[in-house]
């Protein structure tokens, strides 16, 4: 991408493409190098930028809380234990406030939940050209690297936790209770259609919600760091790509990324938060 002229259309199309991995028209399978190219791709193609990110992030995560983990002492905690301690602690706060039943598994749910989504969306303050740039340099067509702007990765992490909502709904109360929920309520065995529509959709409605206002949130702020690099590069007549628009985009993309701090902090509190609650609605019983 350095050193190649860009029209704004291609610059924004180029940050939002992923860098798509698939069977291509001829068969072979391969990188797509262009939006058409991973279209035709289809079901099957896997958006490698969001995979190997995320699987990154994640691992950087277990790293550092397990090496808390397994340096934690009685005594004067480091720097890292006290960071972790802290987070632990508001996760544990957080659980006991929005989960009533007993389930041990709920609270590290909640903390990988939180800390993935929070690194994935850290990503979002990552200057919009840095890692495209050395991307392009190392051969590679494309590079999202805010995997939480990809539908894939939030509708995988939403279905995941609407796995966990069926498979607990089902333990707790039982198969027939679980249908009987379904089908019954709330207006009792004369309102049979109008309960399996009303109760299929709360259900189905849980991983679409988490999913969409993860993303949601995620791509528009992602879209207005774009917008604003396009706007630096107008003004400083810099060539889309190049180092002049790397700058630039720095200096105006300040403002909003310091309130962008809140924002992915806040999404991801609240697919945290939604998925706990979820998760007690599933231990509930309705008599």
């Amino acid at each position: 991408m350095s050193g190649e002229t860009q029209t704004s259309a291609e610059y924004i199309k180029h940050h939002l493409q992923n860098l798509t991995y698939g069977q291509l028209p001829d068969g072979s399978w391969g990188i797509a190098h262009s939006a058409e190219q991973a279209k035709e791709m289809g079901f099957w193609a896997i958006n490698l930028d969001t995979t190997i990110i995320a699987f990154v992030l994640g691992s950087i995560f277990l790293f550092f809380f397990a090496r808390a983990a397994q340096k934690a002492s009685a005594g004067v905690p480091t720097g890292l234990q006290n960071f972790v301690e802290w987070v632990v602690d508001f996760i544990d706060t957080s659980v006991r406030g929005s989960f009533t039943a007993k389930n041990d598994m709920v609270a590290p749910l909640a903390l990988t939940i939180f800390a993935w989504v929070l690194l994935m969306n850290l990503m979002d303050l990552v200057p919009i050209d840095y890692l495209p740039l050395i991307a392009h340099a190392a051969g590679l067509p494309f590079l999202k690297v805010v995997p939480t702007t990809d539908p894939n990765a939030t509708f995988g992490m939403s279905l995941a936790v609407f796995v966990l909502v069926v498979f607990y709904s089902i333990k707790m109360k039982g198969l027939g209770g679980f249908v009987g929920e379904l089908t019954l309520q709330p207006f009792g065995k004369f309102g049979l259609p109008a309960n399996i529509f009303l109760e299929g959709v709360n259900l189905i409605a849980k991983p679409i919600s988490l999913a969409l206002r993860l993303f949601g949130n995620m791509y528009a702020g992602e879209m207005i760091f774009i917008l604003i690099a396009l706007m630096g590069a107008s003004w400083a007549g810099a060539t889309f790509g190049s180092t002049l628009l790397f700058g630039s985009q720095v200096v105006l993309s300040l403002g909003w990324a310091i309130f962008h701090i809140l924002i992915v902090t806040l999404q991801a509190f609240i697919f945290m938060t939604l998925t706990i609650v979820y998760m007690d609605m599933a231990h509930q019983e309705h008599h």
